[in-house]
């Protein structure tokens, strides 16, 4: 694409969002002329729709937000794509959502807004995110999806669950990478979680799991798994791993179950001979939040290029936490995450990984940006 069509394609998305309550409306259009159009598709989403539309619109607004570095964004598509076959989507499905996305643009925007041009570039845009999409699908010769059986559930916290699968076959990703997952109790809703161990040959997998309050499956997750409960899982997606170091020194930042992708690249590289040096700090509101603490701390024993250092905001566990209280070797840094790190050392030509919130990812970059920190060197999942 050229720099007029990406900037009109850029400026007509800006003006939806702009719009009270826009990217809802655009959405609900989308998918209300996806359906009528195709009434099959339905059955590829959930009952509930909120948390889809959601990530339409998060998924927009990061590929619009890339398409000057298309050689970025294609690699994303790419695993989208291959991530969507689990729902049995094929090529003759992204020409019908493109052209319901269209129709929604066109309805929303009014005949003021939606000029040839910008109907010219958002096509192109289309058939773009399509043909990456469409590529990487149909380039994987994996199976659609995976199918494990739950044989561990471990309630760290009452917030926290540890669920442990044995895949009916291995499943090939990297460490830091992501999956999506179905349970049995909320059929269709597929949930985004980081393997917390690396692939193995023989198909065991494990997942930290937060209560998300107000949400759908994580609560499910939690409170209700079962020894024997069947999951579904789609392909690997992200590309935050060990590998974009490029033989640098790493700084690891990880927030609450966000140690779980990170923790995954550390218990890889600890089975490696040579590893640049990492500093990884883990953080959470009370003590009770480092609840990996232990296991992070015995990696970095007998690693010497790993140090790990807590953070948490209170020093005193919340009164209604019920289990025995922790004891650190050396007692978490009392403060706030991002603060903390910047104000620790010196962190320029690091390549810099952060997990958590949106929240707690934004003001950790700004801290480390106004501490000298180049911002392309900080990496973190686009949702």
């Amino acid at each position: 694409m050229d720099a007029r069509a990406i900037s009109l394609v850029r400026a007509s998305f800006k003006a939806v969002a702009a719009v009270e309550g826009g990217p809802e409306k655009l959405t609900s259009s989308f998918y209300a002329i996806l359906f009528a159009r195709n009434p099959e598709a339905r059955d590829f989403f959930p009952a509930a729709m909120d948390v889809q539309r959601d990530r339409l619109v998060s998924a927009i607004a990061h590929v619009v937000d890339q398409l000057e570095e298309l050689d970025r964004v294609l690699p994303f598509l790419a695993q989208l794509g291959r991530d969507h076959r689990k729902y049995g989507v094929t090529d003759a499905h992204y020409t019908a959502v493109g052209n319901a996305l269209i129709s929604a643009l066109v309805q929303f925007a009014g005949t003021e807004l939606w000029t040839d041009d910008v109907d010219s570039a958002w096509r192109e845009a289309i058939a773009v995110i399509a043909g990456a999409m469409m590529d990487g699908a149909n380039a994987d010769e994996g199976p659609p999806m995976w199918h494990g059986t739950v044989v561990d559930h471990i309630r760290v916290l009452d917030d926290v669950s540890i669920v442990r699968l044995q895949l009916d076959q291995p499943m090939d990703y990297s460490a830091g990478q992501y999956v999506s997952v179905s349970i049995p109790s909320r059929p269709r809703m597929w949930r985004y979680l980081s393997p917390a161990i690396p692939a193995n040959a023989e198909g065991q997998i494990e997942f930290h799991v937060r209560r998300v309050s107000g949400g759908w499956v994580s609560p499910a997750i939690v409170a209700n798994t079962a020894i024997g409960d069947r999951w579904s899982l789609g392909s690997p997606l992200g590309s935050m791993t060990r590998h974009t170091a490029e033989g640098r020194d790493r700084l690891l930042i990880a927030s609450g179950t966000g140690i779980a992708p990170i923790r995954a690249q550390l218990m890889e590289m600890a089975s490696r001979t040579d590893n640049a040096r990492v500093h990884l700090f883990v953080a959470g509101k009370y003590p009770c939040d480092l609840y990996d603490l232990p296991t992070l701390l015995h990696i970095a024993s007998t690693n010497p290029w790993l140090s790990v250092v807590g953070v948490v905001e209170s020093e005193e566990d919340p009164w209604w936490y019920m289990h025995d209280g922790h004891h650190f070797d050396t007692a978490p840094i009392v403060g706030q995450i991002g603060q903390t790190v910047a104000e620790f050392g010196r962190w320029e030509g690091r390549d810099i990984q952060i997990v958590g919130s949106p929240s707690m990812i934004n003001t950790t970059k700004f801290r480390l940006q106004a501490g000298g920190v180049d911002l392309s060197s900080v990496h973190h999942d686009p949702w």
